[in-house]
Formats: structure tokens, sequence, C-alpha cells
């Protein structure tokens, strides 16, 4: 039974929230709306309202950009939903101002430690220091850096200063029992945990600390206690169940073990370290069917969990599924051909088969690569796969290793493939509210515009569905209805709306039949044919607008979506029927018709070379065709015509992760969320 590292909580976020609204800002405000626009941005970030925040701080840098307070606590929002590569660079743009704004060097420490960055960090703290050596904050974090990089002695000596300034402050004690622990020296880390929970009893580090401590030395009833007591003060972490089932285990409570993987499990439905764990616990009592189904839900999450893989094969093989366990088997040989294991396995299926010739040539290559190593460790080395769901869920334990493009890649389609959760919708409620990142997304672009006669809800973003073209058509009033330019397919509607759709539609027929109806009247019809998703008339009502102007904007942006909605409709039901002989021919079909798509986006641009939501509908076009190149190119005109184009930022970020650039996708995700658009600190949050 494997247990994960037990997951210490190092960093305090709420003191330097508390910190920040604190601090006094600046009194140079010559116009009061500035001085307003940011105390009621305080206001609300000091009742964790961050997105709605940022919104306010947004607008006093755009009134007084020389200014540092909106920056600073533009920052503290930014640290607070995780976005810690945005609260760096304002922390930045704020000390650029204010070189002696010392709460900005806090903050910006701060982000810096929770991007790995402990150096710098230590750098700020110092800094922070030199204009007040007895901040109590300064010192433990800068503590708590150079813990992180193994300076044990430095650590030691500002933990020493901490302590004796502060020796009331719980959390110094806690942290320095883990500096004692990482140093060897566990009597004097149970010494300062103790000392810690005589302070205060509601601290949580400390009992992990010490469970994990207990359960090293196989003191398992005094570590359960402890994992009771953490788990008393956080029940919604589900590693903190996992690590008592750990303990349970060894405790000999099989029933309690197993409530915890299943509690664990149902708090945290992906808890690769539940699940993986549950099936062992599982194969362990012959409960096979439930075992396997377990190690294939891991697999669905980690697809290269070559452990969870190997013990599937070892659960069917035991099933008698020869065939199902030889695949899992030969995925993990070509992955790790000198995990000599696995031959072992792979012969033992083949004998279950009936081809003993296989099964001797399997057992005899294992064999072999044993004996070699036995004869030369260092020229003859045996593969051991790492063990994925084994380890910790904590991010931060892989934060040394900068991952590759191809890794970055792999983790974002895990993302995409695994995700099933509902995304939260962009109108202000109360899931806008508190921290929006832990609230896990559907990984999806933001949806293309389209032409529709109806308005969508208000939302946090910072752009407008406004294009000159539009407007100027809605200004003359030619028809009784209001044109909008709206994100994503127009909404479902009711029987009542369908009907009322149904009934205009009707009469706009009557009219054009009659000999009176004008273009405007036409695309009046064809907007609504695409509402009531009767593509193939809606099309061909604009081609007749078009006909009679063909410098119509608002025409080409609707016939574009039409066409585009048309396609993907008909590919969806030819995949349906479709054989695998005709998948070719379908797939050239369909990039046939997107290419038609975007010839209406580019004569719409060609009329109107600002039109962003042209630019932006192109890009996710190529995008879900597999062009990132292409979607990036789109993506940046929109981003150059409208800097505050969020959709496009959010867009072109994901567009960088599926690319493998994981800097460029970050600083476009970071800025996507300061726009208004809500996933982004979800997605930054699951790709730190």
């Amino acid at each position: 039974m494997k247990i994960p590292a037990f997951k210490i909580f190092r960093l305090r976020r709420r003191a330097l929230i508390g910190l920040g609204l604190a601090a006094s800002f600046s009194p140079l405000f010559a116009q009061v709306n500035a001085e307003q626009v940011l105390t009621i941005g305080r206001n609300v970030l000091s009742m964790e309202d961050y997105m709605l925040s940022i919104q306010y701080f947004n607008q006093a840098i755009k009134a007084k950009p020389y200014l540092p307070d909106p920056y600073f606590f533009r920052a503290i929002a930014k640290l607070s939903l995780d976005d810690y590569q945005g609260a760096e660079e304002d922390c930045n743009k704020a000390i650029e101002l204010n070189k002696f704004k010392t709460e900005a060097y806090k903050v910006r420490g701060f982000a810096r430690q929770c991007l790995g960055k402990e150096e710098a960090a230590i750098d700020d703290y110092d800094i922070g220091l030199s204009h007040n050596p007895v901040d109590r904050n300064f010192l433990f974090y800068k503590a708590v850096a150079q813990t992180e990089l193994k300076r044990y002695e430095g650590a030691d000596s500002t933990f020493s200063t901490l302590l004796r300034l502060f020796p009331k402050f719980e959390e110094g004690w806690a942290a320095r029992g883990r500096l004692n622990l990482e140093k060897g020296d566990t009597i004097a880390a149970l010494n300062d945990l103790d000392a810690a929970l005589n302070l205060s009893k509601s601290l949580i580090n400390p009992y992990l600390i010490r469970a994990s401590i207990e359960w090293k030395r196989k003191e398992w009833d005094k570590a359960a206690e402890d994992m009771d007591a953490a788990i008393r003060l956080r029940p919604e972490v589900a590693d903190l169940y996992v690590n008592r089932a750990f303990i349970r285990y060894n405790s000999d409570d099989f029933f309690g073990a197993m409530s915890d993987y299943n509690y664990a499990i149902e708090l945290d439905p992906k808890n690769t370290s539940a699940l993986f764990n549950r099936a062992l616990l599982r194969y362990e009592v012959k409960d096979l069917a439930r075992s396997e189904a377990d190690m294939t839900a891991v697999l669905e999450i980690e697809p290269a969990n070559f452990h969870a893989l190997y013990n599937r094969g070892l659960v069917r093989l035991e099933q008698d599924k020869n065939r199902e366990a030889l695949a899992d088997f030969e995925a993990i040989s070509k992955k790790y051909p000198r995990f000599y294991p696995v031959y072992y396995a792979m012969a033992e299926a083949h004998r279950n088969l009936g081809d003993m010739r296989s099964a001797m040539q399997l057992a005899f290559h294992a064999d072999d690569l044993v004996k070699n190593y036995v004869k030369n460790p260092e020229k003859n080395p045996l593969d051991r796969p790492a063990i994925a769901a084994a380890e910790s869920n904590d991010r931060n334990d892989h934060a040394d290793h900068e991952e590759s493009e191809i890794e970055v890649m792999d983790k974002f389609n895990r993302l995409v493939t695994v995700s099933d959760a509902v995304e939260t919708q962009l109108s202000y409620n109360e899931k806008i509210k508190g921290r929006v990142q832990d609230r896990n997304v559907q990984v999806e672009l933001e949806p293309i515009y389209a032409l529709t006669l109806s308005e969508t809800p208000l939302t946090l973003k910072s752009v407008s569905n406004y294009f000159r073209d539009l407007d100027d058509l809605n200004q003359q009033h030619y028809i009784a209805k209001m044109f909008y330019l709206n994100p994503g397919t127009p909404a479902a509607f009711d029987e009542n709306d369908a009907e009322r759709l149904f009934k205009y539609s009707d009469e706009l027929k009557q009219l054009i039949a009659s000999g009176k109806g004008r273009p405007i009247d036409r695309l009046a019809l064809a907007v609504t044919l695409t509402m009531l998703k009767n593509y193939p008339e809606a099309i061909e009502n604009l081609d007749k607008v078009i006909e009679i102007d063909d410098k119509f904007t608002v025409a080409y942006m609707a016939r574009a979506f039409a066409k585009l909605a048309d396609a993907q409709a008909k590919s969806k039901s030819r995949q349906e029927g479709a054989d695998e002989k005709n998948d070719y021919l379908q797939r050239r079909a369909l990039a046939a018709a997107l290419q038609d798509v975007i010839s209406d986006y580019d004569r719409a641009i060609t009329l109107n070379p600002r039109l962003i939501f042209a630019w932006f509908n192109k890009g996710n076009i190529y995008y879900s065709a597999g062009d990132f190149t292409s979607a990036l190119q789109c993506f940046s005109e929109a981003i150059k015509t409208d800097p505050n184009f969020g959709e496009a930022y959010f867009n072109r970020g994901l567009t960088y992760l599926q690319s493998g650039n994981k800097k460029q996708a970050f600083a476009d995700l970071s800025k996507a969320g300061e726009l208004g658009v809500l996933p982004s600190y979800n997605i930054l949050k699951r790709m730190q």
C-alpha cells in the first residue's frame, strides 16, 4: 500500500490580503472618481469578490496609470485567485512606480515563492527587512524560502530571530518544526510542533507534520489521533482521508481504510492516490472487478501511469483476461524494456493461453536481464517506472522540474479529456465571487460570435460586442427588432420562444414573397432561421442579400456562422453512420466547408479591418482544425486591434498550451482573467 506525501500548507495567503488592505494608499489623487473607484475596489476585495475587485482596479489604472496602488491591490486580488505570475507582474509595476512601497515586496515575494522562485523571493524579503527589520511576515516567509532551498543554517537563524521577537507566533514554531524534521532532528521538531499546538489547537500543519513522524515510527494510534485532528480542521481536503486510510490500513482497520478512500473519492473523484490505493486494497481482498475499475479510472486521468497499468494487468491476469492483460504488459515493455517483472507476467499470460514457446522466451529474457544486472549493475541497469499514482497530488512536489513542451501539451490535453464539470457561467452571480479558481470548469475555447435577435446576460468581461456596421444598421431602425452579436450559438429557448420565432419567420417570408421585401428583411429572416437551426435556408437568403449588396459586412458575418453551423451539423450526421472507408472523404468535405466559412470572414475583414470578432472566429476555426499557428495569428490580430479583448487572450492562451508554450499561455490566461474571463484562473491553477 502506498501513501502520498503529507501535504503541508506552507504559506498563508490570507495574511497578505489583510496586510494589503491595511496598507495606506497614495493621497496623490487629483480626481475624486479615481479615488472612489480604488476605494470601492478595496472594499470589494475585502469581501473576497476578487473578480469584481479586479475590474475596479482596472478602471483606476486606466484613469491614473502612474499610481502604484491600483497595481498593488490588483496583485493581491490575483494572488487570491492563484494567478501568481500576474500578481508578480503587477507588483513589478507598483514597485517601478514607487520603489519604497514595502508591502509590494512582500506580495511579490510571496507570489515568487509560489512560483518556485525562492531566490528572488528572498531578495524581496531582504529589501523589506532593510526597511523594517522586525516585520513578522517578512521574517517568516524568508525562513520558509530558505528551508525550501535547504539553506538550513540560514533558515535556523531567521527562525531564531522571528521567534525571539514573536514568541507566541504559532505558525513560526510549526514551520521551524518542519525545518528540524528536514534536518533530521526529530526530537527538536516534535518540541517545536508541541509548542505550536500549545499556542493554538486550530493549526493544521503541526498535526500533519507530527503525524508523518509518528507513522514513520509506526506509532499508528498516535498518528491516527493527529490525522483525526487535522480532518476536523479541514474536512473538505480529500488527501487527508487518503493519509488516514494508510494509517488505518497499517492498524489492521480494513473497513476504516476503505471508508476513508471512498470518502476521499467522493470529495475528489479525480484523486488518483485514493483510486490507486483503493484498487490495491480491493485486489488484496480479491474484489477483482472493482479493483480493475479503479485502475482504469486512474489511467483515464493519467494515461502514462505505468504502475496503474502494470497492476491492472496483474488484476486482469488473475481474472483470466489474458489478452487484455497482455495489452497492458506490452505497453509497459515498450516504454520500459528493462523492467523485468513485466516479462514474467507476460510469460504467465502466454502460458495461460497455451503458447508455451512465447512464455519460455519471455521468462528467459527476464532471467537474462536480472543476471546481467547482477554481473554489472552500471552497464546493465534495470528500469524502474515512476509510480505516478502513489506520489503526492501536491503540484509543489514537482516545482523543480521544468516541463517540456510535450509534457505541457500532454498535461493540457488530459485536462481537456477528463474535464466533466459544467462550465461556470460568466453572468454575475454567486459563482463569480470568492476563489473561482477552485471551481472546475470544462476546458474549452470561448465560443464564436454569432448574429442573433436576442441579447445575452451581462458579464464581467471588458469588451462590448459592438462593431460599427451592426450599430449603424440598428440605428436606422429598418425593422422592429434589434440585431445583436453574441458569443456562442443562440441560447436554447422554450416552446413559446420557438413559436414566436416561427411566426416572425413566416411574416418575413410573406413580405418577401409579396415583392416588398428588402435586403434587411432577408437578413432578419436568415438570422431567425439560423436561430431555428434551419441553416440551408438561412444561407440561401444570405446569398441573395450579398448578391444585391456585396459590401454588406453584417451579412458576411451572418453567412459565415450559418455555413459553419451547417458544416458541423452535417459532419456530425455523417459520423454517426460512417464507416472507416469514408472517413477521409468526410474530413476533406469538412475542411472545404471550413475554408468557405473563412472566406466569408476574410471578406468581412477586408470591408472592416478592425472587425475583431471576425479574426476571433477565424482563430477558433483554425484551432478546431488543429492549425494552431494560424489560430495564434488570428487571436493576435484581434488583440492587436483591441488589447482589452479578454476572450481572445483566453483562447490564445489555450492555443499556446496546445503548442506546449506554458510561459506565453500563463501570461495570456492571467490577462484574460484580469479582463473578466472566469475560467482562466481555474486552468492556471490546474496547470501550475
